[in-house]
């Protein structure tokens, strides 16, 4: 994304925030640091604490880096300290405590209030799994002339080869496909604006999302196939009443 991208597109020159949310794989930090390079936005922020996905970019980030100790730091360091080893940057602040996508946006919000930082235009970048229901948990307490552009951190094709799945291309950090599967397949339900949904239908934590019918019937006929992949929520790191 460049500054003549936010023109054409949504009429301003700079985004007055950009956030990096810890659920991305390792490549997020490099759309966070190529949107610092560009100026993309005035602040720079990136969102988590502990989460299902956490682990994982621990053991992968300090298996790539070594220099970069990751045991037991939360996501939002991690990044941080991965763009300060690679590019020498900074975020603008650190958002530590949130364990799910429900809090990274409600953190996020209270971070900022806590700071004074106004917004109007905001860029949320997150793995592509669950940049719709991020945007949808942003939209459900933004108000209405906030603009909100969504920028996932990665775009995977899937491909059949001798009846199994594969990426179509080389995606550095990416999840294995079994792992990606089970994201997706667990998006669905969520995003779902019924009784068993996180919809205003449902749990209430994201605005109403349009699922399309043929959205509807590939996920009915994936469940077939990936049933015992529709990831359930995991109460360790769901929201403290």
């Amino acid at each position: 994304m460049t500054s003549d991208d936010l023109r054409n597109k949504y009429g301003i020159e700079q985004a007055d925030v950009m956030v990096l949310f810890g659920g991305s794989i390792m490549c997020g930090g490099d759309i966070l640091a190529h949107g610092m390079q560009k100026g993309i936005a005035k602040k720079y922020i990136i969102v988590g604490g502990a989460g299902h996905t956490t682990e994982t970019l621990r053991l992968r980030m300090h298996e790539e880096f070594p220099d970069i100790e990751t045991a037991g730091l939360p996501e939002a360091k991690i990044f941080d300290a991965y763009i300060k080893h690679r590019y020498g940057l900074k975020a603008d602040f650190l958002e530590c405590n949130s364990t799910n996508c429900g809090n990274n946006i409600t953190y996020l919000l209270e971070l900022l209030k806590e700071n004074n930082i106004s917004f109007k235009s905001i860029i949320l970048a997150q793995d592509a799994s669950m940049q719709h229901r991020m945007e949808a948990g942003l939209r459900k307490y933004a108000a209405d002339d906030v603009i909100i552009i969504n920028y996932a951190v990665y775009c995977a094709h899937v491909i059949v080869k001798n009846s199994e799945l594969f990426f179509e291309e080389e995606i550095w950090g990416m999840w294995d496909i079994d792992s990606y599967i089970t994201l997706l397949m667990g998006e669905i339900p969520r995003l779902s604006d019924n009784a068993d949904g996180y919809g205003p239908r449902g749990k209430g934590f994201i605005a109403h999302v349009n699922i399309p019918e043929e959205v509807e019937n590939a996920f009915e006929g994936l469940k077939k196939e990936y049933a015992d992949m529709v990831r359930a929520a995991n109460p360790l790191y769901a929201s403290a009443e």
